[in-house]
This record gives structure tokens, C-alpha cells and sequence, in this order.
């Protein structure tokens, strides 16, 4: 099968790698140079737009970095929904907001074309290592169509429903539990390290505890250990889901206080110029933060 890749960052490029690894016939396109000859090198074609990858592909994945350039890609006047022929199937991967998932969907219908919303989770090393999880929204019948292929790239794919935005919002909510488990890491470690606890053996005894979590063994053995927090997920992006996680609560009336508290915390983060860097590096702000004790109250130093 002849398969179009459309976005190579630090998701879609694994991706792509690994489709031509398994035999695929790969076309690319980024506006990323770099990108597009790593895939050269890996036996893969550089497109040089995405028309290219219309006339090209029967099966288009696309892995973008926000909204704005999804609903380019999708909508804009040069977008994938006006101009793919029938037969194409198109598969987004990116995490955006729910509503453009809905109206891309409502305009493929109305386009007769076919369309699936798979955010995935897993991270770039899921990406990597083919273990990734697809959150499907979207017709059903075509998933099974194209479950072969997305098993080359994660172990699990679920179909939420028949609703566009369904896989999106189930994976609004599973970023906004990695939100929570990512801040409750950093403030207890930041704690543990201020008692005089060593880390590396605390980790050995929680691991074994209710406190071991698949987030506290990928934050601290990844990332926090080693002192080094080039991204594996970029506090931005998480940042950004977080959002998307309260735009959808305040779409369905619901108040979450604590959510709230859990953005503010993500946002002063990336104010402070951490956002580029991998999200457990709330450890790092936490641990410069420290509390004022007065006769009148408590306030931040």
C-alpha cells in the first residue's frame, strides 16, 4: 500500500519510519527540510506539498502540532477535504480540539470522504517502539478497514464511537490525568528531596507501593534522574491539551476547581520559559518555589 505521511515532527516522523520499515511505500511532507530527508534516507519520498500527497497516496496519516495548521490542512482552501479523491482514507493522529475534529468530520461526510479522528498516546518513545494507543472516533466500518495498518504502529486501537470528536475527548481526559500525575510527582518528590530523603531509593520503595505510577517511573527514571529533560512530551503540549481538557468541560457546564488550579500551575510553568522542555521538568519549577509563613497568612516568596 502506497501511504502519504503529512506532518514528520517528533511523533509523525517514527511513524513514518516505521511503516517503511514494514514495507510500505512512504510519502512524506513538512515544512522541516531535516525531516523530510531523514525520511529520504530511510527509503521513504519527500513530497514537496500536499497535493503530492493526494495524487500519491490510498491511505493518509497526518501527525500536526495544533489547530491552527490542522484545520489548514484539512479545511483551508488548499485542503485535504476539497481536493482528495474517493477512496482516500484520511487518519489524523494530532491532539486539537474537539469541535474542528467535529467539523471535519461533518465536511467529509458532506464531501463523501473518508475521514477518522485517532489521537494517540504513547509518547515518541510509543511512537518509536510500535506500542502506541489509537482513540478512534469515526465510522466504525472503516476503522476495520484500516486496523492492519494501524497495528503496524501501536498495540491498541480502540474505537470510542461513531461520534468525530469521541477519540479526542477520550484522550483530552488521559492527558489530563498525566497532568495531574506529572504535578502530584513534582510536588511530592519536591517534598521528599527537602526532607532528606535520597530519590533512587525511594522510587525502589514507592515502586512497590500504591504511590508507583507509570508516570512517576517514566518522569523520574527518564527525566529526572539524569538531570535532562529534552522532551520526550513538551510541557507546552501537555499545557495545551490541558486547555482543550477545560474549553470542553465549560462546553458541558461543568466546573473543575481543582483542574483549574492543575492549568494555572502548567501555565506559570511555561511562562517561566520551560515549555519547550519535557513536561516532568515541573519538577524543577516546584523546587524553586518555596512558601512564606506571616502572622497574617501564607503567600508565596
Amino acid at each position: 500500500m502506497k501511504i502519504g505521511f503529512i506532518g514528520l515532527g517528533n511523533m509523525g516522523k517514527p511513524m513514518a519510519l516505521n511503516l517503511l520499515a514494514s514495507g510500505y511505500e512512504v510519502m512524506g511532507f513538512d515544512i522541516n527540510e531535516s525531516a523530510l530527508k531523514k525520511l529520504e534516507e530511510a527509503g521513504g519520498i519527500a513530497a514537496t506539498s500536499t497535493d503530492e500527497i493526494i495524487e500519491y497516496a490510498e491511505l493518509v496519516f497526518t501527525s500536526l502540532p495544533s489547530s491552527e495548521v490542522c484545520e489548514q490542512v484539512y479545511l483551508g482552501d488548499n485542503g485535504l477535504i476539497k481536493k482528495v479523491p474517493t477512496g482516500v482514507v484520511l487518519v489524523d493522529t494530532s491532539t486539537v480540539a474537539p469541535e474542528l475534529e467535529r467539523r471535519i468530520g461533518e465536511a467529509a461526510v458532506q464531501k463523501e470522504v473518508s475521514f477518522l479522528a485517532a489521537p494517540v498516546s504513547g509518547g515518541v518513545v510509543g511512537a518509536e517502539n510500535r506500542t502506541l494507543t489509537f482513540m478512534v472516533g469515526g465510522p466504525k466500518q472503516l476503522l476495520e478497514s484500516i486496523h492492519t495498518h494501524l497495528a503496524v504502529l501501536g498495540s491498541n486501537v480502540f474505537h470510542i464511537s461513531e461520534q468525530y470528536d469521541s477519540g479526542t475527548n477520550a484522550k483530552l481526559i488521559n492527558n489530563l490525568l498525566i497532568g495531574f500525575y506529572t504535578a502530584g510527582v513534582a510536588e511530592a518528590l519536591t517534598l521528599a528531596e527537602k526532607s532528606g530523603l535520597n530519590l533512587d531509593f525511594l522510587f525502589n520503595v514507592l515502586n512497590v507501593s500504591y504511590g508507583q505510577s507509570r508516570i512517576y517511573e517514566r518522569n523520574y527514571k527518564s527525566f529526572m534522574a539524569n538531570d535532562d529533560y529534552e522532551p520526550g512530551f513538551a510541557l507546552k503540549l501537555l499545557n495545551k491539551d490541558l486547555r482543550f481538557a477545560m474549553e470542553l468541560a465549560q462546553e458541558h457546564g461543568i466546573q473543575l476547581p481543582i483542574s483549574q488550579a492543575l492549568v494555572d500551575m502548567y501555565e506559570d510553568a511555561e511562562a517561566s520559559g520551560l515549555g519547550d522542555k519535557d513536561m516532568s521538568v515541573l519538577f524543577k519549577r516546584v523546587g524553586t518555589q518555596t512558601i512564606s509563613f506571616k502572622a497574617e497568612g501564607v503567600s508565596k516568596a
